[in-house]
């Protein structure tokens, strides 16, 4: 999706249908809230995948 900003266009527009998140335990500044403000129910698609970084996917409804 290229970004919490692109998400959120996306998700206003009712054109989000599946959202991977890919969790690396790194911190560099403050960060971007991916959903900021937007309401979406997500439902978990399979088992998070873990190692050096865990991968989601969800559905959105």
């Amino acid at each position: 999706m290229l970004g919490a900003d692109i998400a959120r266009q996306l998700l206003r527009a009712g054109l989000l249908d599946e959202v991977h998140i890919h969790l690396v335990p790194l911190l560099l500044g403050r960060g971007t809230p991916l959903f900021a403000g937007e309401r979406a129910e997500l439902i978990p698609q399979g088992r998070p995948r873990t190692g050096s970084v865990t991968h989601l996917r969800y559905r959105v409804v």
